[in-house]
């Protein structure tokens, strides 16, 4: 897909991600399917470019090892528990084979957001035309790397993430010659127009020669409406049916209505300059300025160690093994794993073990060479 292409208006999104579980209960994966199949229709009526969801793997995106979201604290969602619990209700053959076979019925982009390699590789196999990277996989370079040899574009969210990680992420794309898509994101749930940073837009675009654009976690859709009139070529926004059913996301979304009232707004900002200046000197444009570069939110550092991810053995790989991609994963919480952080992973590719390690070892500078 030519960036240029998709981007002849402002691209808007729509954030299903995991919104089709809707009950703390589990349901067939028939419901959750007819649940995301109805959220694909809403969001079509809306006025919304493409849906996107979240793709897990458990196997290879998090260590079984106990530890709750900050924002998701309920007896049951440890974050292990709860990824494997997408990663069974969301079966590809059941689930995501058919869902994005609908989505091209109803002529709307289907996206998910793999969150790991393996769910880029299941997702690869439906031809998606381009790839969203979430806040927390910003470095990890195992993912990136996969994505990057499919030569699509990639567009990654910067949330949580200094300005130093955030540019060692694009040089990384770019050295792999990739198509990258940069969102300013505020990962704060929700997020108050005081701490949204929108200049951070701004800045963005007068640093990087990459389209900007904002993944919005404020309630209101002002905050939306300004980014484009401050230069975002991409917005994406939760959405919900409800934001009383069950999970976190639903909490931080917005309803049919008023996400179609989103799309009105952003369409009218676009075609009117003097709809552009009264966006931007509304009082609560105003409050969510903030600064002109990018800076990392206080309460973003809480997630940080949670959803980085750190180098693991992917199999047993005995003493003496010249170290190759795929034997590697990057996985969460690296706070717990123990090895070498994600975007590490170039500098692994060729050292040599210098004893055996077993599947899910963390890789550290102890045992290559």
């Amino acid at each position: 897909m030519e960036i240029d292409k998709l981007l002849e208006r402002t691209f808007i999104i729509a954030e299903i991600g995991k919104n089709f579980i809707q009950t703390e209960d589990s349901k067939s994966v028939e419901e959750y399917l007819d649940n995301a199949k109805e959220l694909v229709l809403k969001a079509k009526r809306a006025g919304a470019d493409a849906v996107k969801f979240q793709t897990h793997y458990v196997h290879d995106e998090v260590l079984n090892i106990e530890f709750t979201s900050p924002h998701f604290t309920k007896k049951g969602s440890d974050r292990y528990s709860w990824v494997s619990r997408n990663t069974h209700a969301t079966p590809f053959l059941e689930f995501w084979k058919p869902l994005k076979k609908f989505c091209d019925e109803q002529k709307i982009m289907f996206m998910s957001t793999p969150m790991s390699r393996g769910a880029a590789k299941r997702l690869n196999k439906l031809t998606p035309e381009l790839w969203k990277v979430g806040s927390g996989d910003i470095l990890d370079f195992v993912t990136l790397d996969y994505l990057a040899e499919t030569k699509k574009p990639i567009i990654f969210s910067s949330g949580m993430s200094t300005l130093e990680e955030t540019e060692k992420a694009i040089a990384f794309l770019n050295s792999k010659a990739a198509q990258p898509i940069l969102l300013h994101c505020v990962s704060k749930y929700p997020c108050p127009p005081e701490e949204l940073n929108l200049n951070t837009i701004k800045f963005y675009n007068e640093k990087f020669d990459i389209p900007i654009g904002f993944s919005d976690h404020s309630i209101e859709n002002d905050a939306a409406v300004a980014a484009v009139a401050l230069g975002a070529k991409v917005i994406e926004k939760h959405f919900t049916l409800s934001r009383e059913l069950y999970g976190a996301d639903h909490k931080v979304s917005q309803t049919p209505e008023e996400f179609k009232q989103l799309v009105e707004r952003i369409r009218e900002v676009e075609s009117n300059p003097k709809n552009q200046q009264e966006i931007l000197t509304s009082e609560l444009t105003k409050r969510s300025l903030g600064t002109s570069e990018k800076t990392l939110n206080k309460d973003e550092a809480v997630f940080r160690p949670l959803f980085r991810k750190s180098l693991i053995a992917g199999k047993t790989i005995p003493k003496g093994t010249t170290i190759t991609k795929e034997m590697i994963y990057a996985m969460r919480p690296q706070q717990h794993a123990g090895g070498l952080p994600s975007e590490e992973f170039p500098n692994v590719l060729g050292k040599t073990t210098k004893i055996e390690l077993k599947r899910f070892d963390p890789i550290t500078k102890e045992v290559i060479e």
